[in-house]
């Protein structure tokens, strides 16, 4: 007879893989099968991934549970294995032990509830047993385990989080950002970047729509469009459906984004192979200061944060070319951040705009992303002429156009609308 009820064994894994430690799926999937290979029964599991990088999570099983807590930033990974009956938990240590790619490590073994320092309670079970007969298969354990797993997406302050089915459909380190493709339950797939939530199936149409077709209205005769960016290929779908546009070039540095995109998102990346569309994968920020003046109708800048790649186009530099390659009646329409979570990049942003656009050119349109930290977004102009979308007069024509198109966020209402700014968006700007 066993002198205790559990035993409980806490385990350093030290000096392992960083990569490792950070993936969520993939630490979710070595604890489930430490746990199954030691012969545990697994109930459920309960995994969160923390941006830009952390796991926590716990596999409950019917001998008790496995927990992990990682720090990539030192290789580290904090592991508790508790267990009751004939499970042998070492075996558990030793698979994660290689799966985590550890070089050192210490464990300590617990007994935990000796039986010596215990009494035995006796109680009737005739009413659970009862209950258990006239309920079923409702009282029995599912023949599958249950599966939790978050990804976040967060900084200092505040974060996001998804809970996603544990599948990863796409994960390639490309030489710009880490490229994945997840499945989350609420919003469908989505495309992260270096664990940030670039868009979902379900809520694309949000952003997309309000990058493209509020300018389109405000130019009312695009032709030659320039898209920087952009590689989940959404904005150009939603570009090429105006019959006005002759060409839109699309400058992507990523090509893995697209290639991910077009096989795992083919809704959002239905465009690309439209006769109109010039898809080029090089680097935006060199293209636009070799292009010529006086090249484009409007340029559009669909970049992620401004880390990574995507840093240089907040660059004073940067929107200047894309000043100098407008044409005099050109608009320039960039994803601007939001004023609730990156306050410091959007207002330095709109200050870049109004040195080079003018004060007055370079105006601010929120709109709403349940999937972006806090929700509400932004898209900053550069107003080159005197076409100005607060100031816009063919609301039929835009509501018929969503009428045949079936867009579902755009319309000229909220067209105008976004455009009111909030006096603590005036004050971040001033």
């Amino acid at each position: 007879m066993s002198t205790a009820l559990g035993n409980h064994i806490l385990v350093e894994f030290m000096n392992c893989d960083p990569k490792i430690m950070n993936d969520v799926a993939g630490i979710e999937r070595d604890m489930l099968a430490a746990a199954q290979k030691a012969g545990a029964t697994v109930i459920n599991s309960t995994f969160h991934h923390f941006s830009p990088y952390g796991v926590s999570g716990v596999v409950v099983i019917q001998e008790s549970h496995l927990a992990i807590h990682t720090w990539p930033e030192y290789g580290y990974a904090a592991v508790d294995l508790f267990t009751c009956g004939e499970m042998d938990a070492w075996i558990s240590f030793d698979m994660l032990k290689d799966c985590f790619k550890a070089k050192t490590y210490s464990a300590i073994e617990i007994k935990r509830g000796s039986v010596n320092l215990l009494t035995r309670n006796d109680f009737d079970m005739t009413t659970m047993r009862q209950k258990a007969q006239e309920t079923g298969d409702a009282w029995k354990n599912p023949d599958f385990y249950t599966r939790n797993v978050w990804f976040t997406d967060k900084d200092e302050n505040q974060a996001l989080s998804l809970r996603f089915t544990g599948e990863v459909f796409y994960d390639v380190q490309s030489p710009y950002q880490r490229v994945r493709i997840l499945e989350s339950y609420k919003y469908g797939k989505m495309l992260a970047l270096d664990d940030m939530v670039m868009t979902t199936i379900d809520d694309e149409f949000h952003y997309h729509e309000m990058i493209s077709h509020p300018a389109m209205f405000t130019l009312g005769n695009a032709k030659n469009i320039l898209v920087i960016g952009g590689g989940d290929g959404g904005t150009v779908r939603e570009l090429l459906r105006h019959d006005s546009v002759e060409k839109v070039t699309m400058v992507e540095i990523d090509e893995e984004v697209i290639k991910s995109c077009k096989e795992h998102l083919p809704e959002i990346a239905a465009a690309f192979d439209h006769p109109k569309l010039n898809l080029i994968v090089d680097d935006g920020i060199a293209f636009i200061k070799n292009a010529a003046p006086n090249s484009y109708d409007l340029i559009i800048v669909d970049g992620s944060d401004p880390v990574g790649p995507a840093e240089g186009l907040f660059s004073v530099e940067f929107y200047t070319n894309c000043h100098k390659a407008l044409k005099d009646q050109g608009i320039l329409v960039a994803q601007g951040e939001s004023p609730k979570f990156n306050e410091k990049a959007f207002a330095e942003l709109n200050k870049t705009l109004q040195q080079i656009f003018g004060v007055n050119n370079a105006p601010i349109s929120l709109f709403f992303v349940p999937t972006y930290p806090t929700g509400m977004w932004s898209f900053q102009y550069g107003i080159k002429g005197n076409h100005h979308p607060k100031s816009i007069s063919n609301t039929e024509e835009i509501d018929q156009f969503v009428a045949s198109k079936g867009l579902r966020y755009y319309n000229s209402d909220v067209h105008i609308g976004s455009f009111a700014t909030p006096n603590f968006v005036k004050e971040l700007v001033k």
